[in-house]
């Protein structure tokens, strides 16, 4: 699973899945979904941040793992976001009808992860940036390649991937380079494919930080696919407070 701190907890699929009319809602309202995902996301950061505040010895929002109590409580306030905005523009009682709905949902998701508590990793490993591909010398296939990558810490678990780079080699092979490492870092995975939906890794072992990879002429195929992220460590128990919304 992703860390909280890896980007925007949900997407416009979520959105979307829990409200068909979104999309032609704010069209028509005018209204930033992205901005709004962005500014649930600021909320929901400060009140993880005044729960976890709470406990002692005092984890940080950095190390919380995505859950689906912790997905659906984002998605449930960026609708409310857009829904109160629309009714603000319109004062239509079908957008306070929506608004009033998804705050309703969003308390009872605040709720659910309040009883099931908040899933927390020890050492946390970030999101992978994309990494840098380049063609050099050497004799993969010629055809268009997908490579993404994942760090790894020193217990072995692996962040989420990158988002993937592609590129078109003739006469030649890839070269990724990773980046910088974050702190907890104790190297990467690189995953390659001919579909950005099939990659499977390429590395036998984990890769030291600061060092490239050169793919060798064979791809491989038989491996695992990049993962999501790490799982949790441990689910913290928090102490019930009444939430902003």
């Amino acid at each position: 699973m992703a860390l909280f701190t890896d980007g925007t907890v949900s997407g416009m699929e979520d959105l979307t899945a829990q409200d068909s009319q979104l999309a032609s809602v704010a069209s028509v309202e005018g209204i930033d979904v992205t901005q709004k995902l962005a500014l649930a996301q600021d909320e929901l950061r400060l009140e993880l941040g005044t729960l976890l505040a709470r406990l002692r010895p005092q984890p940080y929002t950095g190390c919380v793992v995505i859950t689906p109590a912790l997905k659906l409580w984002h998605t449930y306030r960026a609708l409310t976001l857009v829904y109160s905005d629309a009714y603000n523009n319109q004062l239509n009682d079908r957008y306070a009808g929506k608004r009033d709905q998804f705050h309703k949902m969003a308390k009872r998701a605040y709720d659910k992860l309040i009883e099931v508590g908040i899933a927390m990793t020890v050492n946390p490993v970030p999101q992978a940036a994309t990494p840098s591909v380049v063609a050099t010398v050497g004799g993969l296939p010629d055809g268009t390649y997908f490579v993404t990558m994942a760090w790894v810490n020193a217990a072995g678990e692996e962040g989420a991937a990158a988002t993937p780079a592609a590129i078109t080699t003739a006469s030649s092979t890839l070269l990724v380079e990773p980046g910088t490492a974050p702190k907890t870092a104790a190297g990467w995975n690189v995953y390659a494919g001919t579909d950005p939906n099939q990659m499977t890794i390429q590395n036998a072992e984990v890769i030291p930080p600061g060092q490239t990879w050169l793919q060798p002429p064979l791809l491989a195929t038989g491996g695992r696919g990049p993962g999501t992220g790490q799982s949790p460590s441990y689910v913290q128990p928090v102490p019930r407070i009444i939430p902003r919304g």
